[in-house]
């Protein structure tokens, strides 16, 4: 048999395992690190706490099944803060530019690996584009950190100050206190500063580079000659789509707050939990104290998450717009989803309709066994409440949100593994598993005659 032959037999290892491999690594390392008696403050942690708080913050979710400021060490939480920079830039982003750095050239199979999960295009400059993303996002993390410290020394240490500024930025919403942000609930200064970062956060790698040179070519003192950056249609769409979310949000938790005397809610703790709802998992006032409304409002950002190729999770913002424009293009009785001034391609919005389905159906089973693990053989009136609470949870898994209504440090071992896998599922993109599968398949090279069938 020739060594053709050979090759030719042997599968191809498809460019979409790439990452799944990588973060499963990275999980497991983890999951040692922390499990290790130099990570703990307070005693043991048992190997399933340990594998959920690697997978939570490499999958910058946010859920935990212990307190990180007073149950690990300085060294645990210094693993922790390093597994959501890893999980907040990506796997492949840092391993794409060692590559790149090392052999100033790389493979076309990790070009696009790359490619596809940070931009919206695989064919740009790989090189330039990883080194921007490290050096941006670790400054902007560094100016975030500088201005957490200046504007609360006596409660920020200098590294508490850089822990809460990767994670806010890396959307993980990790912090070391207790009750998250709620001591400073009312500080304008300090909501603004840790929105702005999960913001940037959220927005996606290649959006930041058009805003930068948005910004760059609309200085006073720039040549004439240079042309203006027009920003692109895929960025005004995940802008404006943010921006809408993030008001609509605003309106209604505040609203559907506003005569809560358990939260006492203002217009700040409202736009606040409307940003972080979506993508990153800190909060300002008690969840569990909050209204069914807003709780339903805050499952439905959670599902959408942010924007591709961002530190977020969830089905994304452009798939949320892309199902909108279908929507409306349905009712209109026009053939093309149309956003701004231009239509969806055919193959986009299949796959915003597949994956909106997949991770419909994902959610619902989760939900379903989280039911089954967590509240079996119990009537019904013993548990008002926890229905509600585990499809919160389980869309917060999937979201790599990281809020809870207190649920997560008292699920069962089966519960937790639910919500891993759906950390793990959620923070790598369903369309990913599905890319990953789908490249193995083989082509159909027939079709079956079509007949209609009566829908409603």
């Amino acid at each position: 048999m020739t060594a053709h032959a050979i090759s030719a037999r042997r599968p191809r290892v498809s460019p979409f395992v790439y990452p799944i491999v990588y973060f499963s690594l990275v999980i497991t390392v983890g999951a040692v690190l922390l499990h290790s008696p130099f990570s703990l403050a307070r005693g043991p942690i048992s190997w399933i706490n340990a594998l959920f708080t690697a997978t939570s913050a490499t999958c910058v979710t946010g859920l935990v099944v212990v307190d990180t400021g007073t149950f690990f060490t300085g060294w645990g939480q210094a693993v922790i803060a390093g597994l959501i920079q890893l999980g907040g830039i990506g796997i492949m982003t840092v391993t794409g530019l060692i590559f790149y750095l090392w052999r100033r050239r790389i493979s076309l199979v990790d070009r696009v690996a790359v490619g596809d999960s940070l931009l919206h295009d695989a064919s740009f400059n790989l090189g330039g584009f990883l080194a921007q993303v490290i050096l941006w996002s670790l400054a902007i993390e560094a100016v975030g950190a500088v201005l957490i410290f200046l504007e609360a020394p006596a409660a920020f240490s200098p590294l508490s100050a850089g822990f809460h500024a990767v994670s806010a930025f890396c959307n993980a919403g990790f912090a070391l206190t207790g009750d998250s942000l709620m001591t400073w609930k009312s500080r304008w200064d300090l909501n603004l500063t840790f929105m702005a970062l999960i913001i940037l956060g959220g927005i996606g790698f290649g959006v930041l580079v058009e805003i930068r040179l948005w910004i760059a070519t609309r200085q006073p003192l720039q040549r004439k000659n240079v042309r203006r950056h027009q920003m692109s249609w895929y960025a005004t769409v995940i802008l404006k789509t943010t921006a809408f979310l993030i008001i609509a949000g605003t309106i209604v938790i505040f609203l559907s707050e506003m005569i809560n005397p358990h939260t006492h809610h203002t217009l700040l703790t409202a736009l606040f939990q409307s940003v972080s709802c979506r993508t990153a998992g800190f909060n300002t006032v008690d969840i569990d104290q909050m209204t069914n409304v807003s709780l339903l409002v805050m499952v439905l950002l959670m599902f959408i998450g942010a924007a591709p190729g961002s530190c977020a999770g969830g089905i994304k913002v452009t798939t949320a717009r892309t199902l909108l424009a279908f929507v409306r293009a349905q009712l209109r009785g026009s053939r093309q989803a149309e956003i701004g001034r231009f239509a969806v391609d055919r193959v986009t919005l299949n796959k915003a309709l597949t994956l909106l389905i997949f991770a419909g159906v994902l959610v619902a089973v989760s939900v379903l066994v989280l039911n089954v693990t967590e509240s079996s053989g119990i009537p019904h009136p013993q548990t008002r409440g926890l229905s509600l609470d585990i499809l919160f949870e389980a869309v917060s898994a999937f979201g790599t949100v990281g809020l809870s209504t207190g649920l997560t440090p008292h699920l069962s071992t089966a519960g937790r593994v639910i919500i891993i896998l759906l950390m793990f599922i959620g923070r790598l993109g369903p369309i990913l598993f599905l890319s990953a599968l789908q490249s193995y398949q083989k082509e159909i090279r027939y079709e079956k005659p079509e007949e209609s069938l009566l829908i409603g």
